[in-house]
């Protein structure tokens, strides 16, 4: 077999190199070129382990360490826990590429007879490699940035209704609620109907706007509203027909919280 170390090196070289980019644009490093390039260039060292025969532990041990040493190259050293999370991120990030890499590969390559697997001459070359990298980065970072943005805006809900019934839901806080009652100027938090019986409870119906349509708005008055473990007393839950349409919510909180938890 011919093994071309100046491309095996360049690879390398390459592929670390957007790795350790991505992880500084998710983690929000900021990390300069010149450390990208330098911490790329201490993970080339790995092509040493191709003239020494390692087993698998020693090997394991061995890539652990230079990962570590290219995360500090990169990002500096703060503290541990700041290293362990760039480091963490590092190998995440370098698995997923990989793992997608190796899919695609196997997916063009074979074709299945069965549970069988029988190769059809086609591989993967380092060209389509070099252009399918950095697509998949930055899909990882924009679904990264997506789950983030959205994550930090769920909150566990703890709902106790007058008779003390108690509801844990999934908040989403979500700054365009701007309900307000007119007459007591509470804010009104919503949920889909199916979660309360609203025979119940005495309703009040409170008028509000939606695309140029004048409606009436169910609600009552809970005993308490808690939201990571801070209380609230001066909300009113609303009861709308619509499906929230969001994964895994069940309550929309009003914006007025985002200043209260602030």
């Amino acid at each position: 077999m011919t093994l071309y170390v100046d491309l095996l090196f360049f690879l390398n070289l390459y592929l670390d190199f957007l790795i350790l980019m991505t992880t500084s644009i998710v983690l929000k490093r900021h990390a300069s070129l010149k450390r990208l390039f330098l911490g790329s260039l201490m993970g080339v060292i790995t092509l040493l382990i191709l003239i020494y025969p390692l087993n698998t532990i020693s090997l394991f041990i061995f890539k652990i360490v230079v990962g570590l040493f290219m995360n500090i190259i990169t990002f500096k050293y703060q503290n541990l826990k700041y290293t362990l999370t760039n480091f963490i991120y590092f190998y995440m990030i370098s698995i997923i590429l990989g793992g997608f890499i190796y899919y695609l590969n196997l997916e063009f390559s074979y074709t299945t007879l069965g549970l069988m697997f029988i190769e059809n001459g086609f591989n993967l070359n380092l060209g389509f490699i070099f252009l399918l990298t950095p697509v998949i980065l930055i899909l990882y970072i924009k679904q990264a940035k997506d789950f983030k943005s959205n994550y930090n805006l769920y909150y566990p809900v703890s709902l106790t209704l007058k008779d003390g019934t108690k509801l844990n839901l999934n908040g989403y806080l979500d700054t365009g609620n701007k309900l307000y009652d007119p007459v007591s100027n509470k804010p009104i938090i919503l949920i889909e109907k199916n979660i309360i019986d609203l025979t119940k409870y005495p309703v009040m119906y409170v008028p509000f706007n939606s695309l140029n349509n004048h409606n009436l708005l169910p609600c009552i008055k809970p005993k308490e509203v808690k939201i990571n473990e801070k209380k609230y007393f001066n909300y009113l839950v609303g009861i709308t027909d619509k499906k929230f349409n969001m994964n895994g919510v069940e309550c929309i909180l009003h914006s007025k919280i985002l200043e209260e938890i602030e």
